[in-house]
């Protein structure tokens, strides 16, 4: 069993914790990880991406385009510019609310995320889609996006880790003030089936 998987969005929707809580979980199971991060201009707003790998046989935590099992995309647009990594039968699931740039705030101009995700649906063979923020705002907090798009992310069943076992590496990981909040996030993909798009 070998995963490869490209985490991705802007800076401060909790990315590389996301890549970590998934090798803990995998390395608590004995599974080898290897991971890298690019986090780029991350307090400005800028492009955060990290590759991770599981499974046997590993000789470097990076990866061909076109090799990726699965993107787990944190926004609309960051999700299309990694699409060449993703293989043909590969998985994305997506956060549906954009994130726009400050070029495009700045110069007035605005993408069309609606475009991105027709766009994913289009080229990608199985596609999950969720609104992630407004998932937050219903739990509460704007700081669990990380959990609830790994959430779904395990809810789809690409990944050989099961909600309980995230769940051990989230406690061991983040303050136990945050956990409840964390727990709940991790659970909303199962809890509400409603709230996502899969094609």
């Amino acid at each position: 069993m070998r995963k490869n998987i490209v985490l991705c969005g802007v800076g401060g929707q909790g990315i590389v914790l996301t890549s970590k809580l998934i090798a803990a979980a995998s390395m608590a199971k004995e599974i080898p990880v290897m991971s890298a991060e690019t986090i780029g201009m991350a307090q400005k707003g800028g492009s955060v991406f990290s590759f991770l790998r599981i499974g046997e046989d590993l000789f470097c935590p990076m990866f061909p385009k076109g090799s990726a099992d699965l993107i787990i995309g944190f926004e609309p647009a960051e999700a299309v510019r990694m699409l060449p990594y993703l293989k043909p039968d590969g998985s994305v699931v997506v956060n549906t609310h954009p994130i726009q740039p400050v070029t495009a705030t700045l110069s007035g101009g605005a993408y069309d995320a609606d475009a991105m995700l027709d766009y994913l649906r289009q080229h990608v063979s199985h596609v999950t889609m969720l609104d992630g923020d407004s998932a937050c705002r219903e739990i509460g907090s704007p700081k669990v996006l990380n959990m609830v798009m790994l959430g779904a992310v395990l809810h789809s069943g690409i990944l050989p880790l099961s909600p309980e076992e995230v769940q051990q590496a989230m406690e061991r990981t983040v303050k136990p003030q945050f956990h409840a909040w964390n727990r709940t996030a991790l659970q909303y993909a199962a809890a509400h089936p409603e709230a996502i798009c899969q094609s």
